[in-house]
């Protein structure tokens, strides 16, 4: 029986685990936490607060980074505050650049750009600097 979720696990391109960090870390707010000696060149791991739940990422292949999927993680907030304080980090990010800022983020106080319905919660989306889809909801 399925209990829980362990991890998530993102492709980035290689040699990009610094811009990883800086996104996932500083930018979301997860904590980075150590990963098996022998991989600390090739992956990073960050604690979804104290859930015991993980984002890992990962380098990927070329082909990985051709299109734009609409496959993503969404991320839970603890209430509306979180949320919007959130995407208006997200979005100071993707406005002031650099390397690892998201190269698509939902402008606070707009519609997002996921679909609309009563059924849809509060909830808004941003692509990570490697083009990786991610909704973040409460």
């Amino acid at each position: 029986m399925i209990t829980g979720l362990h991890h998530i696990n993102l492709v980035v391109p290689a040699g990009t685990l610094d811009l990883a960090r800086e996104f996932y870390s500083n930018t979301l707010g997860l904590t980075s936490r150590p990963v098996p000696q022998l991989q600390r060149d090739t992956l990073a791991w960050f604690d979804i607060g104290t859930s015991g739940q993980q984002v890992h990422v990962a380098f990927g292949a070329p082909e990985d980074f051709k299109h734009a999927s609409s496959q993503h993680p969404c991320f839970k907030l603890a209430g509306t505050e979180e949320l919007v304080a959130l995407r208006q980090r997200i979005w100071e990010h993707f406005e002031r650049g650099g390397e690892a800022a998201p190269v698509q983020a939902d402008r606070p106080g707009e519609k997002n750009s996921g679909a609309e319905g009563v059924e849809y919660p509060t909830r808004f989306f941003a692509r990570d600097y490697a083009g990786n889809r991610l909704e973040f909801t409460v």
